[in-house]
């Protein structure tokens, strides 16, 4: 199926070379499915167009013979000015999608189309307003996130500052428990070794502040 599809494609010119395999061949199958299926769907539009066409000539003749018949006018008598007034007529039918050409019509026709025109235009002011709207809602996000970044950005530099002091804060009072220590150590062994060497109670700074009072 595949090698007569191809044989149709490509007429009396060469079948180009390719790697027969499962892959290569389920992939021209498809191929060919989907170039198959399109053709039909071609030859149905095609019929349904010939088929408008004859229905179209048909109304055509109809009406021409109409016009004959009823006004004794045909296309080839008409005047100059009067195809051009004819073709206007018809491309404002067209244009406004009327089933005829009478007044009731064309004025039927325009009274929608101004109906929609108005509608419309009311619907772009809505929508410009809310541009409009979401525009400012834009500008005001804009602004706070700069001022949220510039606030970021400060209390960033002042948690710096802050880290800075609690480091030299936390040193000072390491130092001064560091010292503290020391200076304990240094009491004791001072009062240990005064009280070694037989220092009389009554002699202490405290005593003397005492008898002093």
């Amino acid at each position: 199926q595949v090698t007569l599809w191809l044989k149709k494609i490509y007429g009396n010119q060469p079948i180009p070379q390719y790697e027969v395999n499962a892959r290569t061949v389920d992939i021209l199958y498809e191929l060919a499915e989907c170039n198959e299926a399109r053709d039909r769907d071609v030859s149905l539009l095609i019929e349904d167009m010939k088929q408008k066409a004859t229905e179209y000539e048909a109304e055509a003749n109809y009406l021409q013979g109409l016009l004959a018949e009823s006004l004794d006018l045909s296309l080839s008598s008409l005047s100059s000015e009067g195809t051009s007034y004819l073709n206007v007529l018809v491309n404002s039918a067209m244009t406004l999608e009327t089933k005829d050409t009478s007044l009731a019509g064309f004025f039927c026709a325009i009274n929608d189309m101004t109906s929609e025109l108005y509608a419309t235009e009311s619907k772009n002011r809505e929508m410009e307003l809310e541009l409009t709207n979401i525009k400012k809602k834009l500008t005001a996000a804009l602004m706070l996130e700069k001022r949220l970044q510039e606030d970021l950005k400060k209390t960033e530099e002042l948690l710096e500052v802050e880290k800075a002091k609690a480091d030299s804060r936390s040193q000072n009072l390491k130092f001064l428990k560091d010292k503290s220590e020391d200076l304990k150590i240094r009491i004791k062994a001072a009062e240990e070794q005064l009280a070694a060497t037989g220092l009389d109670q009554s002699l202490t700074h405290e005593s003397l502040v005492s008898l002093s009072e």
